[in-house]
């Protein structure tokens, strides 16, 4: 059994459970509506006066170290709220092992996630997609790329979480008595979720992409969750049963201790080791985690809060799930209905109160999960894959202006094709394979990630050939065989291999037999993406370009402070005004009128600017890099800056007086060591939109100059070595005619000698 299999088990037999358990208590469909309408409306609310709050004083950029840390609990969806329950029922403590690597990857944040949250605050980052391919010079492909993979590997766990909300809803109702069908329930679900998505993330478009009224009611979900969880295990617990000594007692006597065993399962040492990997990835990659971790952070300060509150969070909602799934399988409810213990408990002793309470609470569990997702999802197909196809053809450039409602679409779409894949693949062994399937998705984002955030010589070649590699395996591994267990491909190609080659099959790549599925394909996948990621940096030289992006990349995730000091002592001759009004013009492209007029004027104000008629060419190149930050916000990175580099210019004087400046800088730089020349290259920010370039290239030329004069050196060296040698000789052949001529001299003149005598 894997770590969803019984969470997937349970969406099939909610009708069977209605029959076969009696059930004190119902609730009707329309009270149950009525419930969560008016608890999103709370939480509608509780965005709205914090929205308020922050707009009236001013807040958003200090953030709150405690909803930060709280928010993070988000990592905690259904699966926890309903599928750890049958999870231990069925396979004991190994549903640790999803929090265990998790807390591993906490421990490290201060290494990790501090950094990405440095960088973010340099390069303006919306999403894992735009952290990575601005790792990567901002390549577009990958960002691509990895908005595919998640997209392809996440949709499905999004379908997991409708599931459990139609199902619970099901079961606490009873519809089957109501004449509501499944597919109408399952449609109303998916509609409201799409309305509280946009309601809730994707209402306004946010330059920054930080939505500080969502987290804060994302927290109060998550307060929910952990107060019904813990409720519901109080009344099971010390209600029902007399305390923990009491329940184990119980287990052993009616020989059910693998709920309290952490080998209950065969090979569960792999299964442990696989499930820790998994959750490492997750709590850095899932690109919900990703969002509330990294881009909506204010403050890295706040890190130290959550690397202690959030493991607690972790711990207590964890608690008590070997109670429940104990005292479900004590009184005698079939472990097929081990996921909905939480549910079932509580309404089989008649307490309408907590039944409703458990029920709200994997609601929350659900929702936070559809609304950040979903929200995260959208930002990245809009910026990385429509936004790019609409700025290839200039008739569809004006649909630019329209991209908030671009993602209302794309959200609609992203929740209806998870409704669509839910109700297609419906039969238990697809759900049970959703979730580790997605988490093996988004750990093909590691070797990039982690590479980029540690290696220098990680590039984008490697990068690329690393996700597409290791996303390849996936779908052959994992992919492929779901559609062939569901009948949609042959089943001679999981048994036989492609072309009869057993060497093949999707399951037992290389003769590599025996593993759990999950197991064999985060082998396999690791194996191909690791090894393409470090052969791919290594054979391939990367342009002056990506070279530079890389230096200030990895200088941003070491510097203590995100701001830089700039030199501020040239004239003041550049108009304001006009240099105003070609930024407005270029973000009223994105955001509508009102709101790029704001933003302008925020920078200026911020620049201290606003009220000089003339500025610098300092302050007129760090206004310029202000409004590409601005417009990451919207479109990302990449895009902001493609689009920076297509509309500002810079007339003769101020690229005359860039060059210039940046010219003084290399005839400074030629004077100090290597060290600090890469410091001072990592640190010049590149914000010059071309000059930058021209400044590597002047240093390359003249490091290309030494290296020929040492070459040219070393040939004169050569040279002069072989004259030696050749003068050597011809003292050496001079010495020796010289001798044979005194012996010469001396023969003759003992011949003379002779004849005389």
């Amino acid at each position: 059994m894997t770590p969803f299999s019984t969470l997937a088990i349970g969406f099939n037999i909610h009708t069977i459970l209605c029959r076969r358990i009696k059930l004190d208590s119902m609730f009707t469909p329309l009270s149950v509506i009525l419930y969560v309408t008016v608890y999103m409306a709370l939480l509608f609310a509780i965005a709205q006066v914090v929205e308020k709050r922050i707009q009236s004083k001013g807040e958003q950029r200090k953030g709150n170290r405690w909803i930060y840390a709280l928010s993070l609990a988000v990592y905690h969806t259904s699966w926890t709220f309903y599928g750890s329950v049958g999870f231990a029922a069925s396979s004991g403590l190994l549903y640790l092992g999803i929090y265990g690597g998790a807390l591993i990857g906490i421990a490290f944040w201060w290494y990790t996630l501090r950094r990405m949250i440095q960088a973010k605050e340099t390069f303006r980052v919306t999403s894992i997609a735009d952290f990575i391919s601005t790792r990567y010079n901002r390549s577009q492909r990958i960002a691509a790329l990895v908005t595919i993979i998640a997209l392809i590997g996440i949709v499905p766990y999004i379908s997991l979480q409708l599931k459990a909300i139609i199902n619970s809803f099901e079961l606490i109702t009873d519809t089957s008595q109501t004449g509501i069908s499944h597919d109408l329930i399952g449609l109303i679900v998916t509609v409201f979720m799409i309305g509280f998505t946009i309601i809730f993330g994707v209402r306004k478009l946010d330059p920054t992409e930080r939505h500080q009224g969502m987290i804060a009611a994302l927290v109060a979900e998550c307060l929910v969750k952990l107060v019904a969880f813990t409720a519901v295990g109080f009344f099971v617990t010390y209600t029902l049963f007399d305390g923990f000594g009491d329940i184990v007692n119980r287990l052993h006597q009616a020989e059910l201790s693998h709920v309290i065993s952490f080998s209950a399962t065969e090979n569960s040492g792999l299964m442990w080791i696989t499930l820790m990997i998994l959750s490492f990835s997750a709590i850095h990659n899932l690109p919900r985690q990703f969002h509330v971790q990294v881009v909506e952070n204010s403050n890295r300060d706040h890190l130290k809060t959550a690397m202690w509150l959030f493991p607690l969070y972790i711990l207590l909602i964890n608690i008590f799930v070997v109670p429940i799934a104990a005292a479900g399988l004590l009184n005698g409810i079939s472990p097929e209905h081990a996921d909905y213990f939480v549910l079932l408990l509580p309404q089989q002793a008649g307490s309408d109160t907590l039944t409703l309470l458990a029920f709200i609470g994997g609601f929350s569990a659900a929702t936070g999960m559809i609304i950040i997702t979903t929200m995260t999802l959208s930002t990245m197909a809009s910026n990385h894959l429509v936004l790019p196809i609409l700025e290839s053809f200039p008739a569809l450039k004006s649909s630019r202006s329209y991209l908030l409602q671009l993602r209302w679409v794309i959200v609609s779409c992203i929740l209806l094709g998870s409704f669509w894949f839910a109700q297609e693949f419906a039969d238990s062994y697809i759900l049970a394979a959703i979730g580790l399937l997605s988490f093996v998705a988004v750990l093909q984002f590691t070797p990039a990630m982690f590479g980029g955030l540690f290696w220098k010589k990680g590039n984008s070649l490697g990068a690329f050939l690393g996700l597409a590699s290791g996303f390849i395996i996936w779908c052959y591994s994992l992919l492929i065989p779901t559609f062939i267990k569901h009948g949609w491909l042959s089943a001679t190609l999981l048994t036989e291999g492609p072309w009869q080659i057993a060497m093949l099959r999707p399951e037992a790549l290389f003769g590599l037999e025996g593993l759990h599925p999950v197991t064999h394909a985060l082998i396999w996948s690791m194996l191909f993406n690791i090894g393409s990621y470090i052969i791919g940096s290594l054979i391939f030289s990367p342009n002056k370009s990506e070279r530079n992006l890389t230096t200030e990349f990895m200088a941003a995730m070491t510097t203590s402070s995100s701001r830089r000091a700039r030199p501020t002592g040239l004239d003041a001759y550049i108009l304001l005004q006009p240099k105003l009004e070609e930024a407005k013009s270029l973000l009223s492209e994105y955001l509508n009128e009102d709101k790029a007029e704001a933003e302008v004027h925020t920078i200026a104000d911020d620049l201290q600017v606003l009220e000089k008629p003339k500025v610098t060419i300092i302050e007129l190149v760090e206004f310029h890099r202000m409004v590409e930050h601005v417009l990451a916000g919207s479109i990302g990175a990449a895009s902001a800056h493609k689009a920076i580099e297509n509309t500002i210019r810079y007339n003769s004087r101020e690229e005359a007086d860039l060059k210039a400046l940046y010219s003084h800088i290399v005839t400074e730089l030629q004077t100090t060591e290597k060290d600090s020349l890469n410091k001072e290259a990592g640190s010049s920010g590149g914000y010059g939109y071309g000059l930058i370039e021209d400044l590597q290239t002047q240093i390359d030329e003249l490091e290309d100059k030494v290296r020929s004069q040492q070459k040219h050196i070393s040939e004169m060296e050569t040279k002069l070595e072989h004259r030696y040698e050749e003068i050597f000789k011809y003292r050496m052949e001079t010495q020796k005619t010289r001798q044979d001529n005194e012996v010469l001299r001396e023969e003759l003149r003992v011949m003379i000698g002779n004849k005389e005598s």
